[in-house]
């Protein structure tokens, strides 16, 4: 809240987080002052001298975050084709051939995914269906790119037969269609993130692949409050940000709204490209192991680096071998931060998250998104694919994030697909590894599974009103949760 007077967020019930909560079945008034809850007492028994906003009975619980955003990214999709329900690369071809001619003079879709196509993805075939404008279209997982001959041509890279690039050449053409006016993608980074918080979004891990700080101090400049961001730092741009004295929780701004992040490591591919690195081969291609793109001893190196440099790491491993070298890495130097993704983890690995307290980053949608994917290509894997009961029931701190644009930005989507394993009215997917619903909304908010997900006197006010009790609703119920109101520190950034 902004002045001195006490406000009230009115007639709400607490929800208890899967943790004791005296007030779970009373309706309360939460009182708000200076950006904290000031007090929580029955409702009206305090004299109220301001309303934020009435929740009508409704509930009120801890803002949420997403761990895991390219935020840029994200944003730009709403300028891109939409190639997520194409079922063939003729189709997803063909539905290029019909998308816009973007200001810069390309063509970019984004979200297919091949790996169960029945048909190859080649140069000949995008070519036939595009023409001479450059062509683009960006894999769901982000680890390939489909492009034409002129966007090969366009960008200087020589020519593929499949028109596939893996891996860091697919993540330098991101980079380059990323790279779009500042203006533009400010603003649509700004529309992003109140979409958010019409989520109950009050904060997300920037984990885009630039200099992120310039951007921030750009955004903050031009009155960027919406959001608390905590950005990360890639290895080409570690010793600039450690020349620059950037630590893990420094803000950039005076209300500490934006704050360096860790140093993000890439170690291994990713399911949908083939390319994790996991401990039995692909099916029907016996020498594909997947791909450490980060050879052990350098990742124990940059590790080593980041800490002396007073910055936590988040390593993206998917495959059980990327974990094992990754959880090494962290034990070898005494990093402290989180594994992104952790898809696919061997059994004796799951307990050494929590014995090394290293946070286990992941996107419970993705699980859902690629249930069949996982059950086609790792079929013959024996560790054990998005195993979030198991790190739970181990200790493991999990924090939940949507990797988007890989899935969409929405935190009650993760929670769905946590507690009950499906989407669309299948069957439960490895329901074994479903969560509590206390438990996912705790990995929901900024410290983890493993914080207090209760509201308390002396908490920093980033709240989120929802119409709904998150811990007994169905799954079409969870995903469908409507947000009346969401405060940063007190402050309304969203009301329905």
């Amino acid at each position: 809240m902004r002045g001195e007077r006490p406000d009230v967020v009115a007639n709400v019930r607490l929800t208890g987080g899967g943790r004791l909560d005296p007030f779970v079945d009373d309706v309360v008034d939460v009182h708000l002052a200076n950006g904290v809850i000031a007090d929580i007492a029955p409702a009206g028994a305090l004299a109220r001298r301001g309303a934020v906003v009435d929740g009508e009975g409704g509930w009120i619980i801890p803002g949420l975050w997403d761990h895991h955003v390219h935020t840029v990214q994200w944003a730009l999709v709403a300028q891109r084709e939409d190639l997520g329900r194409m079922a063939s690369a003729a189709s997803a071809a063909a539905a290029m051939a019909q998308a816009p001619v973007l200001a810069d003079g390309r063509r970019i879709g984004t979200g297919f995914r091949d790996a169960l196509w029945s048909d190859e993805p080649t140069l000949d075939l995008l070519d036939a269906a595009t023409g001479d404008v450059p062509t683009y279209l960006i894999n769901a997982d982000v680890h390939s790119v489909w492009l034409n001959s002129a966007a090969f041509h366009r960008e200087g890279f020589a020519l593929d037969p499949s028109g596939m690039l893996r891996e860091e050449p697919a993540f330098e053409i991101s980079r380059r269609l990323n790279a779009a006016d500042p203006a533009t993608s400010d603003a649509l980074v700004g529309e992003a993130l109140a979409a958010a918080a019409a989520r109950g979004v009050v904060g997300v891990v920037d984990l885009d692949m630039a200099w992120n700080a310039e951007a921030w101090a750009r955004r903050l400049a031009a009155g960027f409050d919406t959001t608390r961001i905590r950005f990360g730092i890639y290895p080409p741009q570690l010793e600039r940000a450690i020349a620059e004295g950037l630590e893990t929780g420094d803000a950039l701004d005076a209300a500490g709204l934006v704050r360096v992040g860790p140093l993000k490591v890439i170690t291994d591919g990713s399911l949908g490209t083939r390319t994790a690195a996991c401990s039995h081969a692909y099916p029907g291609d016996p020498h594909n192991h997947g791909i450490l793109t980060v050879p052990p001893d350098e990742l124990v190196a940059l590790l080593t680096r980041a800490t002396g440099g007073g910055l936590s790491c988040a390593v993206h491993a998917i495959g059980d071998v990327a974990n094992s070298h990754a959880l090494d890495a962290f034990a070898a130097t005494g990093a402290t931060g989180t594994i992104e993704h952790a898809q696919l983890v061997a059994h004796a690995d799951i307990p050494r998250f929590a014995r090394l307290g290293i946070g286990a980053s992941v996107q419970p949608e993705h699980a859902i998104d690629d249930r069949d994917l996982t059950d086609a290509i790792w079929a013959q894997q024996t560790a054990v694919p998005y195993p979030l009961r198991a790190l739970a029931d181990a200790g493991a701190n999990l924090l939940f994030g949507s990797d988007a644009p890989v899935s969409p930005l929405d935190p009650w989507a993760a929670m769905a697909a946590a507690v009950h394993r499906t989407r669309d009215g299948r069957p439960a997917w490895r329901p074994e590894q479903g969560l509590d619903a206390g438990t996912a909304l705790a990995a929901s908010t900024e410290l983890g599974s493993l914080a207090r997900a209760t509201l308390m006197p002396g908490d920093v006010a980033d709240l989120a009103v929802v119409d709904r009790d998150p811990l007994t609703a169905d799954e079409p119920a969870l995903r469908a949760t409507r947000v009346a109101a969401t405060l940063l520190a007190g402050r309304l950034t969203h009301v329905a």
